[in-house]
């Protein structure tokens, strides 16, 4: 009896410790402890019944756990934020849907046309809609239309198996890995076009290419594509031949000063065969967007049409450096193209380079792709964002076998050197408003003498999520 009276005792303050056990109960536990004659069978079946109730609590807490795991295991999550934009994501990762997209509005102005014969005028530059899927552990797409201008164009369509960081598969309408500035999005470049050397690089172009990273030191492409013209993106072939593209960039210092550095080289090569209809051959453009070289085309003769006929060629290396609030990007881009006239062939080497630069007054770091400022703009706050400082000096030469043959000396110029300067706010990482100037001198490309400078000033006003 005594051990009953010790394990009734016993379960009696552990029931009042976890504020159970009723008052009776507690009594009759201490009348038991002080030697005072109980009804323990009475007092028996009420710990039983007190037993019975925490087991059942302990179970209904059982299944509200397996409960609330089975709905983690199913339950969806919906974010917003600035790196991903809109999403939709499953709970165990495998499945998401990313939406982001971009808009820029500019208002271009040419104060070096006195004879009015460009509009100053407002546009949407840019209106591209991304929608990112996952499917899967591996696997996902991407398409980027664009609803600037009089009609949509489809920009990026492709298919990734993202298989490890050292290696991917990517298959597709996508940019080829040639011209460094043509990878980098147009949100995050410092002027509101691109400098003359993207002139002689694909903007997209269809294939297959494989591609990884390792550890943030070595990054590569290869691919094998269809073949664009320099600044085209056709969606078609016109040839069964196919061009080879690969690029490698090597980041080689991970700590100190120079950890933004970093350098590399690609290139491409494949046989085009243009006809009449479809030289394969693109006119090259300034700054201000205006045509300052185009080969030849006759309408009445269509042989003498010049036409992309044989191999092309591409090679550039490229650098960007980053020290600080202090940017600096460079490229030189080399184009070899065989081309024809009637019967007559030629191979035409065409070269273009740039440096460009850039300096945050509000001390963020530069690289390659924007920063966020360190203090968005917030009126309530007093805090107005970062401001960038940018310049950029290129050239582009045309070969210069081109004329008289090829091109005309009179309406194609051969050669545009240009000099940009710009200021860039950036109000948060999603909205930058940016005003440029840039000023384009040309060799040849007149009835008499050079083409007449260009002047073009432009602001921009972009929204991205």
């Amino acid at each position: 009896m005594s051990a009953v009276r010790q394990w009734v005792s016993g379960v009696a303050l552990t029931m009042g410790s976890l504020m159970v056990a009723s008052p009776v109960v507690a009594q009759t536990a201490v009348s038991a402890a002080d030697g005072v004659n109980v009804d323990t069978s009475s007092l028996e079946s009420r710990v039983d019944a007190l037993d019975q109730q925490i087991r059942i609590l302990e179970r209904r807490r059982e299944l509200a756990a397996d409960s609330a795991a089975t709905a983690a295991k199913t339950r969806q999550s919906a974010t917003a934020n600035a790196k991903d934009g809109f999403s939709l994501k499953s709970a165990d990762g495998q499945y998401s849907l990313k939406l982001r997209g971009y808009a820029q509005a500019d208002g271009r102005f040419y104060p070096s046309d006195d004879a009015g014969a460009i509009s100053n005028n407002f546009l949407l530059r840019r209106a591209r809609p991304i929608l990112e899927v996952t499917v899967g552990q591996y696997f996902g797409f991407r398409v980027m239309p664009d609803f600037a201008g009089s009609q949509a164009a489809l920009q990026d369509a492709y298919w990734e198996g993202k298989f490890d960081p050292a290696f991917s598969v990517r298959a597709g309408k996508f940019k080829p890995p040639i011209g460094y500035e043509r990878l980098q999005s147009a949100t995050d470049i410092n002027f509101a076009e691109r400098g003359l050397p993207t002139n002689l690089a694909p903007s997209r172009d269809i294939g297959l290419q494989v591609g990884g990273e390792t550890g943030g030191v070595f990054e590569y492409q290869v691919g094998i594509f269809n073949g664009a013209p320099d600044l085209g993106a056709p969606d078609t072939d016109l040839n069964d031949a196919k061009d080879f593209a690969a690029r490698v960039f090597f980041q080689p210092i991970r700590d100190g000063a120079l950890r933004g550095l970093g350098f590399g080289i690609s290139g491409s090569t494949g046989v085009e065969e243009g006809s009449a209809t479809a030289t394969d051959l693109a006119g090259y453009r300034s700054a201000s967007q205006q045509t300052f070289f185009r080969y030849r085309s006759d309408a009445l003769v269509p042989d003498n049409t010049v036409v992309a006929d044989g191999r092309r060629s591409r090679l550039t290396p490229h650098a960007y450096l980053g020290i600080g609030p202090f940017g600096v990007l460079g490229e030189y881009i080399i184009n070899r193209q065989e081309v024809r006239s009637g019967a007559t062939t030629a191979r035409l080497t065409h070269r273009a380079w740039q440096a460009s630069g850039s300096f945050f007054l509000t001390g963020e770091y530069a690289g390659f792709r924007s920063p966020a400022p360190r203090k968005p703009f917030d009126l309530k706050a007093g805090t107005f964002g970062a401001i960038e400082l940018a310049a950029r000096y290129g050239e582009l030469d045309i070969d210069d076998d081109a004329f008289p043959l090829f091109a005309s000396a009179s309406s194609a110029a051969t050669k545009a050197k240009g000099l940009g300067l710009g200021v860039n706010w950036h109000l948060s990482r999603q909205i930058k408003v940016l005003v440029s100037y840039e000023h384009t001198t040309f060799e040849g490309g007149a009835e008499t003498g050079d083409r007449a400078s260009e002047d073009f000033v432009v602001t921009r006003f972009q929204h991205a999520f």
